[in-house]
């Protein structure tokens, strides 16, 4: 660790390092030896009210990979449990990464800093604490794509490569990645004290995260029963978003579910390309349990393990916290649908969900499925048949006799809504991207920026994915599917 006198103040209010004592071990990351910023994410500065405009680049380099002391900083390392792929791991914790500490913004709405790649901690257990360039630049693209895209997320606010070398299966360019969230408390944070049997310690975690997240419901009957009927509530609305544009997160362990709703760590994720409800892109899930079809399934399985954490606070009667817990899980998946619906009919056209409208939507998904169609393109093009250029969709479907059934089903359900047709394709075109981060591409930004040093393609993916719901031109291959010969995607976890 090195002192500073940079001429930058976060303005620093730690309540997690203030509150919660037993919960982190104090830490700073190692000094790079020489770090040199790849990307300062300018208006996520500015909306945390963050002002870099008096440092340097190597000044903002230094003071965004981890090893510098800043002003207010309550440097920690979070512990937690897991469970990993289904199996219990009793201490997990962060082992590549630290809370810097917390800013509130000039709306007074509160945010993590936290940095990823920033050396060994405590709980490293045996990894090196490291991350390389390029899981540092993919969490870069897919969390700003799933901000412009409306999806909750953790955000990326700079990538700092550190100027040494990493070693994986070669010596790769190490990096460290900056980036915001409502908080880093896990479903596997309340995990490890109810492992333990140190009730006393979850409870004082579930008063913190009413506190800080859920501030309306402490005062309730039953607030604990509250908490966890709010995080439901969030994860329900946020995989509903996941299943609209494709998403597929790739490891789903309750280390990797937020309290606060966002989307985090951002290892072995992809979009899909053709629809298909098996999609499965992680090389280590083998047993396709994180597979784009059973995300719901899964999330409603990490809350079950959060409401478990609950029980002892829900009620004092435990046949009765069960009862009430096991309602809370199951409105999870009435939310679930109720939104995912909702979504689907505007993806469509529709302004209103209506009789039918589930069985109408699950046959197009069905005809995706069989046909091979690309998701993305589909919604589209159908979109543009709207205003009577149908070629494009009709082409997707190799002009399927099936498909002209929907398309019959679909005009008829469209004509119960007195919506003129340019009105109908602004609400799609709304909610239906253009551009997404397509694998390819995102594969194509990293291997130029880590073979060659080469960030043009990044800076491009970037800026395109800025805008993802315009049209624009010269932006054609970034709209297009990946070429069939490239052969089936795999992800890795980035570690």
């Amino acid at each position: 660790m090195t002192d500073t006198n940079y001429d930058v103040d976060f303005h620093f209010d730690n309540s997690y390092a203030r509150q919660l004592e037993d919960f982190y071990v104090p830490f700073v990351g190692d000094a790079a030896p020489d770090p040199t910023l790849i990307k300062l994410n300018k208006s996520l500065a500015s909306q945390l009210g963050l002002d870099f405009s008096k440092l340097s680049s190597k000044e903002i380099a230094a003071t965004l990979s981890g090893g510098i002391a800043l002003k207010g900083a309550s440097p920690l390392a979070q512990v937690y449990a897991g469970h990993q792929f289904g199996g219990f791991s009793p201490r997990l914790g962060d082992g590549r990464a630290l809370l810097l500490g917390e800013v509130i913004d000039p709306n007074g709405i509160r945010h993590d800093i936290h940095l990823k790649g920033s050396g060994r901690t405590v709980y490293s257990r045996g990894g090196d604490g490291k991350a390389t360039l390029a899981p540092v630049l993919r969490e870069y693209i897919l969390g700003e794509a799933m901000h412009a895209l409306g999806v909750p997320t953790t955000r990326a606010l700079a990538a700092v490569v550190t100027g040494e070398k990493v070693y994986r299966d070669a010596l790769l360019p190490g990096a460290v990645l900056a980036r915001t969230a409502s908080s880093h408390i896990r479903v596997g944070t309340f995990q490890f004290f109810a492992a333990q049997g140190q009730n006393e310690k979850v409870k004082q975690l579930a008063d913190y995260t009413m506190e800080r997240h859920f501030p309306n419901i402490k005062g309730k009957d039953k607030p604990y029963l509250e908490l966890l009927r709010m995080v439901c509530e969030r994860q329900a609305i946020l995989l509903a978003k996941w299943m609209q544009i494709g998403f597929v997160h790739g490891v789903m362990n309750t280390d990797n579910m937020t309290i606060s709703g966002e989307t985090i760590d951002y290892g072995p994720c992809a979009f899909i390309d053709h629809y298909d409800a098996s999609a499965v892109f992680s090389s280590i899930d083998h047993q396709r349990r994180y597979a784009f079809g059973n995300q719901v399934n899964m999330a409603q399985w990490n809350l079950a393990r959060l409401a478990e954490t609950l029980l002892p606070f829900i009620d004092e009667e435990p046949e009765k916290a069960v009862s009430l817990a096991t309602e809370a899980i199951s409105v999870f998946l009435e939310t679930y649908q109720q939104n995912w619906l909702k979504g689907m009919c505007k993806k469509i056209g529709f302004t209103a969900v209506q009789v039918n409208d589930f069985d109408l939507i699950q046959k197009l998904l069905n005809l995706m499925q069989a046909e091979k169609v690309d998701f993305t393109l589909m919604f589209r093009a159908l979109s543009d048949a709207v205003s009577g250029e149908h070629e494009v969709l009709r082409n997707l479907f190799n002009r399927s006799l099936n498909f002209d059934e929907w398309i019959l089903l679909w005009k008829q359900r469209a004509a119960k809504e007195k919506l003129n047709p340019e009105k109908r394709t602004e609400l799609m075109n709304s909610v239906n991207p253009i551009y997404i981060p397509r694998n390819h591409l995102v594969e194509a930004a990293l291997q130029a920026a880590e073979q060659d040093s080469n960030y043009e393609p990044f800076e491009t993916l970037m800026m395109v994915l800025e805008k993802p719901f315009k049209k624009r031109e010269g932006l054609e291959e970034y709209a297009e599917p990946a070429p069939l010969e490239s052969g089936p995607y795999k992800t890795f976890c980035g570690t």
